[in-house]
């Protein structure tokens, strides 16, 4: 039984199967088999923006199919291409996403890609994280992914092109207004996610 990270090999590779059996109090995510520490307490402007989308989204999709959920919720991804789907190697944690596959949820969170992501950044992000995530994102069919950069008050929004890969927009400050792709009844000013 494993009861504390230091008993891990962190340059290791690790599936869902090996997370299941994990046991201590750090939250940790599986980006293609290794693991990324999470920060144990976020900042409180981190936390402000992610409540902030999650009550809007939230709203939004009131009495619709799609749901919204936030962290700690585990992402459960295998590659589209992938022909070996009994081994799991991402496990995310992303800050919000929204499925509309409600046969891609069980009690342990989601199985598959989210029709929507959210990732809020934070100073613990390290570039390899940020990279991986996105490339694990892209590789199983997120349709869409927001990157909220509170430092300098920017959304980068991805979506995912008809050949599978993901096109950026041009970066959404605090005089836009967000929309989606996926939800295109969907805005939000950008100034209110940011705001103090």
């Amino acid at each position: 039984m494993i009861t504390s990270l230091d008993q891990l090999d962190l340059n290791g590779t690790y599936s869902y199967a090996d997370y299941l059996k994990w046991e201590f109090e750090e939250c940790v995510e599986l980006i293609k088999g290794k693991i990324f520490k999470m920060s144990p307490a976020l900042a409180r402007r981190h936390q402000r923006i992610s409540g902030i989308f999650l009550k809007r989204l939230f709203n939004f999709l009131d009495n619709k199919t799609c749901q919204v959920y936030h962290a700690p919720f585990d992402v459960r991804l295998t590659p589209r291409k992938s022909e070996t789907t009994n081994k799991i190697y991402t496990v995310a944690q992303p800050d919000i996403c929204i499925i509309c596959d409600s046969s891609k949820l069980d009690e342990k969170g989601c199985i598959g890609a989210p029709d929507g992501i959210i990732e809020i950044l934070y100073p613990g992000n390290s570039q390899v994280e940020m990279k991986n995530k996105f490339e694990v994102y892209e590789e199983n069919g997120v349709q869409e992914y927001w990157l909220a950069e509170p430092t300098t008050d920017t959304i980068f929004v991805y979506i995912l092109n008809d050949e599978g890969k993901y096109i950026g927009l041009h970066p959404i400050t605090t005089a836009d207004v967000i929309t989606s792709a996926v939800f295109p009844d969907f805005k939000l000013n950008v100034a209110d996610i940011f705001k103090d």
